[in-house]
């Protein structure tokens, strides 16, 4: 098994992502291919004092920038690493391709290289947030703005099944963000999902609030990408500023440093596993769901340790044999 990383990709490239894939070869025995400018890629590896034969460096001599036009970088430039990775996953020279590049010439490449699965109309990113109740799946995180009542059921549907096989839900409750849990609430798009999904086979529970998302009411929560990003961005932002906060007030007083020490003390491990839940980098990346391959997306600001638990969640996911099962049940589900 490989794993395809787009070594050019993200803010940090290429220092982090190479010595992410290195972490994952050594401490997982992951066999990574390293895709993007050999030079620069070779220079890093170098200053790495960690030598194996799980790494391997395929050539790309270009590289999409962050803040670039995703069409019009398609159009123009083939030979990107975000290119160069899927076509190597498309003839399956490597089982999984993970980038933090750009997301949005990642998905429109993807979509054109390895096309949609049979009966999947868009494709979506998929992430776990945490809960009372464990993870829980939302989808779409950000890859479809606009979207129809048939993407959102075909939505529910892929995120139920990475719910079951990843997150070992055996029959993942699904539910739909919206602004109130009664069937008259929520837009039009919203409505009709509803109906809809009353009529599959999925155990979907209806209309559900965000606050409910939080307290472990569903296991699969669908909404369109504009939506999901903002939602995943302000438990990012709110996460964030409660702890510059909480530590604003501890540095108040001697009295409350005091306090806040012995506290660490006796609830360390209490609040590191609970760090670890809302931590990005814990998880690596978030797949994007309904392709002919394994594609992950990583947050642009990835770190090593993030690039590593993206890497080892990929493996996870091909040994799982998450795709081959994610078609059938797709197959599967008609919707008018």
């Amino acid at each position: 098994m490989k794993i395809g990383l787009d070594a050019m990709g993200g803010d940090f490239a290429p220092r982090e992502n190479v010595e992410g894939a290195l972490l994952a070869a050594r401490r997982h025995g992951v066999s990574v291919v390293l895709i993007g400018d050999e030079s620069q890629i070779q220079a890093e590896l170098h200053k790495s004092r960690f030598s194996t034969q799980l790494i391997e460096v395929v050539h790309a001599k270009d590289a999409i920038g962050m803040h670039e036009k995703a069409t019009a970088s398609l159009r123009m430039r083939k030979e990107t690493s975000i290119q160069v990775g899927l076509d190597l996953l498309k003839e399956d020279r490597i089982q999984a391709f993970i980038s933090p590049g750009h997301t949005g010439a990642l998905m429109s490449a993807a979509t054109l290289t390895l096309k949609r699965l049979e009966n999947v109309e868009r494709p979506a990113i998929a992430g776990s947030i945490p809960t009372l109740n464990g993870n829980c799946v939302v989808l779409d995180l950000g890859a479809n703005v606009e979207c129809k009542p048939s993407y959102l059921v075909k939505f529910a549907m892929m995120g139920a099944v990475y719910a079951k096989v990843v997150e070992k839900k055996e029959n993942p409750r699904v539910g739909l963000l919206s602004n109130g849990s009664e069937d008259s609430k929520g837009t039009d798009l919203l409505r009709q999902t509803n109906a809809y999904l009353k009529e599959t086979n999925l155990n979907y529970i209806g209309f559900v609030e965000s606050k409910d998302v939080f307290k472990g009411k569903v296991d699969v929560c669908v909404c369109d990408g504009f939506v999901g990003n903002i939602f995943l961005k302000t438990i990012e932002g709110l996460v964030s500023a409660t702890a510059t906060l909480i530590k604003r007030d501890i540095q108040r007083t001697l009295f409350t440093k005091m306090v806040a020490g012995l506290f660490y003390y006796l609830f360390k491990n209490t609040l590191k596993n609970i760090g670890r839940r809302f931590d990005y980098s814990e998880h690596g990346a978030a797949p994007l769901l309904g392709l002919n391959g394994l594609v992950y997306v990583c947050h642009g600001k990835s770190s090593r340790r993030a690039i590593q638990n993206a890497i080892v969640r990929a493996k996870k996911s091909v040994e799982q044999d998450f795709l081959r099962e994610l078609n059938q049940e797709v197959q599967g589900l008609k919707v008018a």
